[in-house]
């Protein structure tokens, strides 16, 4: 089983950027598609964007409309995501999670697709 931790979250304007990170432990790591979701109270966890294996493809929410980046460095057992232009409405609790080691690499993009989750890290953006 593999051990998440998100951390980069906090509070930023509407306009501004944070870098969400996620450390991974556990093994394994470069075998596992990984992704980045959000979720605020009342509503159910949210796909942002999911990226392969190897890192050299990655998927978007159509809601993240060029405003996000998702990344990994598999020699650091990292994903990152990289938030510009942040909203208001980008308030939520944003969450890392990894698919099982497998052999395929194709994407995931529903929670239901991920094995193991972070603990998640807060994004406040104010008005």
């Amino acid at each position: 089983q593999v051990q998440l931790v998100e951390s980069g979250g906090g509070l930023v304007q509407a306009g501004g950027s944070l870098r969400l990170s996620c450390a991974a432990s556990g093994g394994a790591f470069s075998s596992r598609v990984m992704g980045w979701f959000r979720q605020v109270p009342g509503k159910e966890r949210e796909f942002i964007a999911g990226i392969k294996k190897s890192g050299g493809y990655t998927a978007y929410a159509e809601f993240t409309k060029g405003r996000f980046t998702i990344s990994r460095a598999n020699t650091k057992n990292t994903v990152y995501l990289q938030m510009n232009s942040l909203k208001p409405e980008d308030t939520a609790a944003y969450y890392c999670a990894a698919t099982a080691p497998r052999l395929s690499d194709t994407f995931v993009t529903t929670a239901e697709g991920f094995s193991s989750w972070g603990r998640g890290t807060q994004v406040t953006v104010s008005s």
